[in-house]
């Protein structure tokens, strides 16, 4: 994922920053605790194509405690 292309998008729903998850090809929403898939290099910003995830998944610091 460009580097470029991650200071401009944001989450389509609350506006806020997305981080890359490189391992499952998608960008995470840790405000909202969704994901958009990025699907041959282009990440797909449509709320209907979201997947929810867990609170323990968009929150590292919770995983160590």
């Amino acid at each position: 994922m460009n580097g470029r292309l991650l200071e401009i998008v944001a989450c389509p729903i609350c506006q806020g920053r997305l981080k890359y998850d490189s391992e499952n090809e998608q960008l995470i929403c840790h405000f909202d605790h969704i994901a958009y898939p990025i699907k041959q290099g282009i990440p797909i910003l449509l709320s209907d194509q979201a997947i929810g995830l867990s609170t323990s998944l968009t929150n590292p610091e919770q995983q160590n405690q």
